[in-house]
């Protein structure tokens, strides 16, 4: 393990001991306020960030009604099949059933329906990691569904540090930052409903995290833990989890680019970092790949044509426009918005249980306050300017992150109807630096006689989005998901 040295950096130094600009001292500026902030501080506001996330997705896990998460029985059958038959399962004609999964949504799972529910098996495509390392869980528990969700919220407490660790990482010399923005990772409603879930989400966001905050690391030249060849394991990780996550070898790759256009690196040497992350990224994705290539032919080395094959029924993006909005672009466009920015913050069950519309407007007040913060912020502390170099490719890298998620999330709606907000959730911790910088530029404006608490009012805001999180769990889905 690292020491604290080398994990934030010594005093005056980035992340592996690499110099930095100096520190334009800013009257009443929230980087003269956030320098003061103690280790013990710090770790005590980030062991309650953490508490509290365990505390909220451990109710989640219990108290959310069996099968009432997105896809969740599909991923338990996949598990199960690994559990009973010892071999990874293969999508087949008959997996996806839309008329007897209508029915089981529509019904609430009512146990008169659950006798086929083992052969809802549409999620018999994906990588196997996830199901891989919950299939000792199911076999020893006898598929308790609820010992498998807490699997999830383990990965998901993970999830929450790494963000911490990567916006650390960026700006040591703003510590609230990184806790404000793990912060919100961890109290986000409809994250906390999906990392407390059966599903390979919570894995697959682990991987974005542990990737960026490496990368991030080796931005800075750091000399442990940041290599290209721990680059490309993570990335070959990332290839056998999920596929929505395979841009995390763009990702790798441009950290790659960046450090060798700034450190002015000779051909030989660009290519060996290359290399080093590409060889164990291809080791590993290339098994997958060549197990569906002999599975299911062709060329769908990912599976996904079969998956689009096998699902039968679900909703296209052009037939909904048609059926749905009488061939209206506009109006589709208005939903597909609705819908998006709703489901991020909170729709839960599968996408049918919606808050009340106050709790929207509330949120929506608070994304534009963000973006004015973000300005008010940028503007005080001279950005970018006033950053090092590792410092403005991260930001590079963060804003590509969520630049190759929403571009995935756009493209893939062009031909299925997902309107789902947790599609965005491998690019929080691009979006969780956004909240963060945005809090923090309204937090300066604060008036002095308050002190040290304007470094920490950002982090304390959030602990109410954490209040809301157990407020809609305990008046909005439990009320209204029906538990037999």
């Amino acid at each position: 393990m690292d020491s604290p040295s080398l994990i934030f950096g010594a005093r005056g130094q980035g992340m592996g001991g690499c110099p930095q600009r100096p520190v334009h001292k800013v009257h009443n500026s929230f980087q003269a306020q956030a320098l003061p902030m103690t280790r013990r501080l710090e770790r005590s506001l980030l062991g309650a960030v953490l508490l509290v996330y365990l505390v909220l997705a451990t109710l989640y896990a219990v108290r959310t009604p069996d099968w009432q998460a997105p896809d969740e029985p599909a991923h338990v059958n996949y598990i199960r099949q690994i559990a009973d038959d010892g071999a990874l399962p293969v999508l087949e004609a008959g997996d996806w059933q839309q008329s007897y999964q209508n029915e089981l949504t529509a019904r609430g799972f009512d146990p008169a329906l659950l006798g086929r529910l083992d052969t809802v098996q549409y999620e018999d495509h994906q990588p196997p990691l996830y199901y891989l390392l919950q299939a000792p869980v199911y076999a020893v528990t006898g598929g308790n569904l609820t010992a498998l969700r807490m699997v999830s919220v383990l990965l998901g407490a993970g999830v929450v540090l790494a963000a911490w660790a990567a916006l650390r990482t960026l700006f040591p010399e703003h510590p609230a930052l990184a806790l404000t923005g793990a912060a919100f990772v961890a109290f986000l409603p409809q994250h906390l409903a999906i990392l407390s879930s059966v599903s390979n989400d919570p894995l697959a966001e682990l991987i974005v995290g542990l990737t960026l905050l490496v990368a991030l690391r080796y931005l800075r030249g750091a000399k442990r833990g940041a290599s290209p060849a721990l680059l490309g394991l993570l990335v070959g990780l990332a290839l056998i989890t999920k596929t929505t996550i395979y841009f995390l070898a763009g990702v790798a790759l441009l950290a790659v680019l960046l450090r060798g256009r700034r450190e002015r690196w000779p051909r030989r040497t660009a290519a060996r970092h290359v290399a080093a992350v590409l060889v164990p990224a291809l080791i590993l994705g290339g098994a997958w790949w060549l197990r569906n290539l002999d599975t299911y032919g062709g060329i769908d080395f990912t599976g996904l044509d079969r998956h689009d094959a096998v699902t039968v029924g679900q909703p296209r993006t052009a037939d909904y426009i048609d059926t749905m909005h009488g061939g209206s672009l506009a109006r589709y466009l208005d939903a597909y918005a609705r819908t998006t920015f709703r489901s991020f913050w909170g729709q839960f069950g599968w996408m049918a249980l919606i808050m009340p519309g106050w709790t929207y407007t509330i949120f929506a007040l608070f994304s534009l306050a963000v973006l004015l913060g973000v300005a008010l912020f940028v503007r005080r502390e001279r950005w970018p300017g006033a950053l090092s170099g590792p410092q403005r490719d991260g930001l590079l890298l963060l804003g590509a992150t969520l630049a190759f998620v929403v571009a995935a999330y756009l493209l893939y709606n062009l031909t299925f109807v997902q309107f789902q907000g947790r599609y965005l959730f491998p690019a929080l911790i691009p979006l969780a630096l956004l909240v963060a910088v945005g809090l923090a530029g309204w937090a300066d404006l604060l008036p002095p006689a308050v002190g040290a608490a304007r470094r920490l009012a950002p982090v304390i805001m959030l602990f109410a989005l954490a209040l809301f999180a157990f407020y809609a769990l305990e008046r909005i889905i439990v009320p209204n998901l029906p538990v037999w």
